[in-house]
């Protein structure tokens, strides 16, 4: 695992992690939309860790290691199509320990299409794109205020 899948904005080895502001991991195919997310959340005083679906997907980035390392509250995960495919994926990776009682914000290209495929959960809120990053950050807030 190199560092960027470790997750950008990792403390130095020693350091304090976050200095007691809230962990959100952000989770995208999009190497630029990691990043966006990622400096939008760390400038609203998140502490923010990134991984790129694509890797995790490879089997290069274990999700279930990265979320027991960083020990994230809430998630921030793009679903992508097909709809299908991928949210079976993130639900097998919901059913395991460490990720089962986390709070996800899911982003997607159709958020008609995945509200069916999800159902209702207070574990989950979509946000359709295109976003603005407020949105997402406000959602993120929401997730925080349901732990």
């Amino acid at each position: 695992m190199d560092e960027q899948s470790v997750g950008q904005g990792d403390p130095a080895p020693g350091a304090t992690r976050g200095a007691g502001k809230p962990i959100i991991a952000v989770f995208n195919s999009s190497y630029d939309t990691v990043e966006l997310l990622r400096t939008a959340l760390d400038e609203q005083g998140f502490h923010t860790v990134v991984g790129h679906i694509p890797e995790v997907k490879t089997g290069e980035l274990d999700l279930i290691s990265f979320v027991e390392h960083h020990a994230p509250s809430v998630i921030v995960y793009d679903i992508s199509p097909p709809y299908d495919l991928n949210w079976n994926f993130l639900r097998l990776v919901r059913s395991s320990e460490p990720v089962k009682d986390l709070q996800f914000v899911l982003t997607t290209t159709n958020k008609p299409a995945l509200d069916k495929l999800v159902g209702e959960t207070k574990a989950i809120e979509i946000i359709g794109k295109p976003y603005d990053l407020q949105q997402v950050i406000q959602s993120v807030r929401s997730a925080l205020a349901r732990i």
